[in-house]
């Protein structure tokens, strides 16, 4: 007897691999929620002033979206390569595969997909996350993974992240020190509130003081980014697999929040000239 289409009933069903965060996730579907309700009552806005609040509200939310989906991001740092490596620890078969590592401000996010997926009777597809924010225990999600058998590339990358590891990868992001990772959270949470007070500010009849917290904003997230580009240049022992050695560079969270932070060459009629460079979402309201 088969159930939908060849799966067979009471048995466990095929593993797959986890595609998108699920706090990344819902913060994307709170925001649009929010961009969505706006649109709707936008054609209740009479004249020319319909056009500005557009671009008010919308960017605002594009600023603060940015700001709580990066914080969940495993994308700050990447790297990935292809190579022919070992499947298991302590055995000779290899598979060919693609590898990718993902380091955000929680965690990391390691993914393996074998070319071709189905090799050695098993279907190599794997995304795996270790996360080292607070009240998680980085060491026991490795050991839950030594006990489940993950495959020998999963785990290879996720030890040089264990704080007993000689790379020093979980204390460079994790040790509340100067330019260390927890460094980089704590501003952009001061990042997000300076967000929510710039727009409590523009809803009163004082733009100057909304002008100045978005500006502030901007600061922040520009801060966030230069204390995690300070981490990064201290560079980790090689990662191998295989004859392949992996790379990181900075991801798409890192620039996003960096275009989102800095604009150069505009300046907002309130701040006068003379300013080099200015946070983008300062002068949304000038």
């Amino acid at each position: 007897m088969t159930l939908w289409d060849g799966v067979l009933p009471f048995y466990p069903q095929p593993r797959h691999a986890a595609g998108l965060s699920v706090p990344l996730l819902i913060v994307i579907l709170v925001f649009l929620v929010l961009a969505a309700s706006f649109l709707l009552i936008l054609p209740g806005i009479r004249g020319h002033s319909r056009w500005f609040w557009l671009v008010r509200v919308l960017l605002s939310l594009f600023i603060g979206a940015e700001i709580v989906a990066a914080h969940f991001s495993a994308e700050w740092s990447v790297g990935s390569v292809s190579t022919k490596t070992s499947y298991k620890a302590f055995s000779v078969e290899r598979v060919r595969a693609h590898v990718g590592l993902h380091v955000g401000l929680e965690g990391v996010n390691i993914t393996l997909t074998g070319t071709p997926v189905q090799q050695l009777n098993e279907t190599i597809d794997y995304n795996e996350q270790f996360v080292w924010r607070v009240g998680q225990n980085y060491a026991g999600a490795y050991a839950e993974a030594l006990e489940k058998g993950l495959p020998y590339p999963v785990l290879y990358l996720a030890e040089k992240f264990t704080p007993s590891s000689p790379c020093g990868g979980y204390r460079q992001y994790t040790t509340p020190r100067p330019l260390y990772g927890e460094k980089t959270l704590c501003v952009r949470v001061v990042a997000f509130c300076f967000w929510l007070l710039s727009n409590m500010l523009l809803s009163m009849p004082v733009p100057h003081y909304g002008g100045l917290a978005l500006l502030t904003t901007g600061a922040f997230a520009l801060f966030s980014v230069f204390a995690f580009a300070s981490i990064s240049s201290v560079p980790l022992c090689q990662l191998r697999l295989g004859s392949s050695e992996l790379t990181t560079h900075y991801g798409a969270a890192f620039w996003i929040t960096l275009a989102t932070g800095e604009d150069r060459g505009t300046r907002p009629r309130w701040l006068g000239e003379g300013t080099g460079f200015i946070p983008v979402c300062a002068f949304q309201f000038a």
